[in-house]
């Protein structure tokens, strides 16, 4: 019996404070090599350099248009998805929706274009039934999803971005011709941190 409990004792004694699973005795190898890992901090991944660059465009944009961060993020990310299922630039997506809608998700033409993308419901049916009809057209993935299909149309259409833009603007009815320059300007101050993403990534 007294052999048990001193046993006991010193199976439960506090374990010093400096006590990590790299000092037990008897592992080498593979064994020890498991044992630092486990005992080791636990480190957050690595910064990749695509979500660095939709970092520093978040960022941009919510400081730039007075929106909330939170809701740019999705917004960014949204068009990055887009941009890649439709093969469309997603800068050039966000720069469309910064001078169409200042990021605002529930705009409103007269003309009845809606959304971040300002997309005309009457003319892209079709589009919005793939995401639960023309009542979607408001909801932020829907509308920046659809806009993108939209503009790579119109760039198929014209083979020039300008071009394209222009069009979209004379169908929207924007008495701005202005609008392709503000796009393009737009996407022009999107690429500077899309290279400075890349420089910190080297």
């Amino acid at each position: 019996m007294v052999g048990v409990a001193a046993l006991a004792g010193v199976v439960f004694l506090p374990l010093p404070r400096d006590f990590s699973v790299k000092t037990l005795p008897g592992l080498d190898g593979d064994a020890m090599k498991t044992a630092r890992i486990v005992a080791g901090p636990i480190q957050a991944a690595a910064e990749t350099p695509r979500e660095r660059e939709q970092r520093l465009v978040t960022e941009f944009i919510a400081k730039r248009y007075r929106v909330s961060e939170q809701a740019v993020a999705g917004f960014v990310s949204t068009a990055y998805r887009a941009g890649d299922q439709y093969a469309v630039d997603p800068l050039l997506i966000l720069a469309v929706m910064a001078v169409e809608s200042r990021y605002n998700p529930v705009a409103e033409s007269q003309v009845g274009a809606k959304g971040l993308m300002q997309v005309m419901p009457k003319f892209h049916l079709d589009k919005l039934s793939d995401h639960g009809g023309e009542h979607a057209v408001l909801e932020p993935e829907v509308n920046i999803v659809v806009g993108a299909r939209i503009l790579r149309e119109y760039l198929r259409r014209f083979g020039d971005t300008e071009a394209a833009l222009a069009d979209v603007r004379r169908r929207l009815r924007r008495a701005d011709v202005a609008v392709p320059a503000k796009v393009l300007a737009e996407r022009t101050r999107l690429e500077g941190l899309r290279q400075k993403a890349k420089k910190q990534s080297v």
